[in-house]
């Protein structure tokens, strides 16, 4: 089965929702059999590169609320991220666009190193000091390294801002086919969507439906009455003896 994840890496309740979701997916008695895979989705796509700024600033001109407002939003994430046994810097981030670091977790993908990245950049995002968005490419190659990936790979990407792109913006157009206007949103086995970081239990039932509700594949017979046609298997090719 697989689970597909449409998230940002600036999206506090991506960060606190995957940790329900492993929880869940931690007791789960078919663990071993399902296939987790990160998929893009930029909150703020428009953003220039260089434009970072404080999170408390941005929260108070998106929404128009208070900076009071903004920190105890803030500190209420804290208290969500601290119940999953997150660490979560309720004061002094700041915010800038995602692009490159998703473009960097489709090279992850291809390298089997996309959770550790995306993880990575959660924790430096939302629990380190140092920003992921004002000290430059070096900054994301470190943690790219810290993943598993190579360093002049990672560079490579970074280089050229052509490099996965179209698989981000495919992920994107992707979510709005699936009617994802928000994340974390996850695709069960392109059956069930579970919208949102809801409780490990909601991830709970909805991977005990999605794996209990799987179809068995039907074979269809093209004449053979009933019969197999020849194939090759574990044991070699059969080949049947000259008329």
């Amino acid at each position: 089965m697989r689970v597909e994840i449409w998230s940002d890496i600036a999206c506090p309740w991506c960060y606190v929702g995957k940790a329900r979701f492993e929880k869940a997916l931690a007791a789960f008695p078919h663990r071993e059999q399902v296939e987790v895979v990160h998929r893009s989705f930029e909150l703020d796509p428009g953003r220039a590169k260089n434009d970072v700024q404080p999170v408390l600033g941005m929260l108070t001109k998106k929404y128009g609320m208070s900076q009071a407002q903004a920190q105890a939003g803030e500190e209420n994430l804290g208290a969500q991220a601290a119940a999953e046994g997150l660490e979560y810097r309720t004061e002094d981030r700041d915010h800038g666009n995602t692009f490159d670091m998703h473009r960097l977790l489709h090279l992850a993908k291809e390298q089997g190193r996309q959770d550790e990245l995306i993880q990575a950049f959660y924790q430096a995002n939302f629990a380190e000091e140092r920003s992921v968005f004002a000290e430059g490419d070096e900054r994301l190659v470190e943690l790219a390294v810290g993943a598993g990936l190579e360093a002049e790979d990672a560079r490579k990407v970074l280089a050229d801002p052509t490099a996965y792109a179209d698989d981000v913006r495919a992920d994107e157009r992707e979510a709005a086919e699936l009617g994802a206007n928000g994340v974390p949103f996850f695709v069960l086995d392109r059956k069930y969507g579970v919208s949102g970081a809801q409780p490990a239990e909601v991830f709970a039932q909805a991977l005990s439906q999605a794996w209990g509700e799987r179809s068995p594949l039907t074979l269809i017979d093209q004449g053979n009455a009933g019969g197999d046609a020849d194939a090759c298997g574990p044991d070699g090719c059969a080949v049947p003896p000259r008329p």
